[in-house]
């Protein structure tokens, strides 16, 4: 069983990007993205007022800029084959004075660079100069998005750690489903199952199983009853009441690598207007499964959708498009949407939602990750989807 991503696979991103840089002739790259960050290197870190900064150089080395307090974290599991440090934010000397003297010294002076942002941005009271105020350079090129294209076909062992993301988001939403009674707060119900569904995990993958995330995460988000009415409404504490129909939701993290699994569920009974939504939001989910085909935009997949919700005047209900690809962040690109043309191809990782969302009643949405295959989709999530096996009793 596959719990991370071998060192030979991060290797060989970085030499992906490398040869890109090559081909567009430009000489070194400077990247800020944590996500990106560890996509290259393994290396992953809580993203802070500190800068961690990401930069390969003319040669093709691999470095990393990191907080002194990151040190050893970086040196034992980061695949950079250098590790700077800086002693703190802001210091006496600011930290984007030391990357000014790294990129100096392997080469960075009059070339071409390529760049994901102008420099570090944080929301934690970071302040700092941008890198074209640092460094005398040929041209800055943007690499905005490089790295997340690199990352929309997942390779094999990506897929194998979304297939045991699956396994273990399976099992925290059975908990939730089986704990979930009338009464009883969300809150304490996300809680019992997570927990649970945590130490079943860890206890059955052992030592060697690092989340990089939250291991197992089971809950509603305030998909309650009529408040399940807004698509990304948060936790409410509110108590589940006969009648309700909830929006549920699960996941896990396998080595950083995400699943999602959502299902519209009923608390003990189903009234004949939720079962007629949720018929028709299973149909459109249904649609869209068999609409995925390699070869074709994004776009074909919501068009088909849209023309069932419109054949059954219910396209003033919905409220986002079909879906998303999914991998080391719980939204990525490409997307199901009308104004996405780009191409289907065999190896992404997909989710499938269309929803319908009822004024004073609820909504309806169940998620299923995908894999994208040569003939069409693979249903990585298997909770049961029927009515009946929904109903809480």
């Amino acid at each position: 069983m596959r719990l991370s991503i071998l060192k030979e696979e991060i290797i060989n991103r970085q030499q992906t990007l490398y040869s890109s840089l090559q081909e567009k002739k430009i000489d070194g790259a400077v990247l800020f993205s944590v996500t990106d960050i560890f996509y290259l290197t393994g290396f992953n870190f809580r993203p802070s007022e500190r800068p961690v900064v990401f930069f390969m150089d003319p040669q093709g080395d691999t470095h990393l800029l990191v907080p002194h307090l990151e040190k050893e974290h970086a040196e034992e599991y980061s695949q950079a084959q250098y590790v700077h440090i800086y002693p703190e934010y802001p210091g006496l000397r600011h930290p984007m004075e030391f990357l000014k003297d790294n990129l100096i010294e392997v080469g960075f002076q009059n070339k071409v660079i390529g760049i994901d942002a102008n420099g570090y941005s944080s929301p934690k009271g970071y302040q700092g100069a941008s890198l074209k105020d640092l460094i005398n350079v040929k041209k800055f090129e943007s690499l905005r998005g490089w790295v997340e294209e690199l990352r929309v076909i997942k390779s094999p062992g990506e897929i194998e750690l979304i297939k045991e993301s699956c396994r273990w988001g399976n099992l925290a939403h059975r908990l939730l489903h089986k704990y979930s009674k009338a009464g009883l707060s969300e809150i304490e119900i996300s809680g019992r199952a997570t927990h649970e569904s945590t130490m079943m995990m860890i206890e059955t993958l052992g030592n060697g199983f690092n989340p990089h995330g939250e291991p197992t995460h089971a809950f509603y988000r305030g998909q309650i009853g009529p408040h399940s009415y807004f698509p990304h409404s948060q936790t409410q504490n509110l108590i589940l009441k006969k009648g309700d129909n909830l929006v549920s939701q699960s996941e896990a993290s396998v080595w950083g690598y995400r699943s999602e699994l959502e299902r519209t569920m009923f608390v003990q009974e189903v009234s004949k207007e939720q079962e007629k939504y949720f018929t028709l939001m299973r149909e459109a989910q249904k649609i869209a499964f068999a609409s995925i085909k390699p070869g074709n935009p994004f776009s074909s997949v919501e068009k088909n959708v849209q023309a069932f919700y419109k054949e059954n005047n219910v396209d003033h209900l919905t409220r986002h498009h079909t879906g998303h690809n999914l991998g080391l962040i719980n939204h990525e690109a490409p997307f199901f949407d009308l104004g996405d043309e780009r191409i289907m191809r065999p190896g992404m990782v997909a989710t499938i939602e269309p929803a319908l969302y009822v004024e004073n009643l609820g909504g309806f949405r169940h998620s299923d990750t995908i894999l994208i295959t040569e003939s069409g989709v693979e249903l990585l999530t298997y909770y049961p989807r029927d009515l009946e096996s929904l109903i809480i009793q």
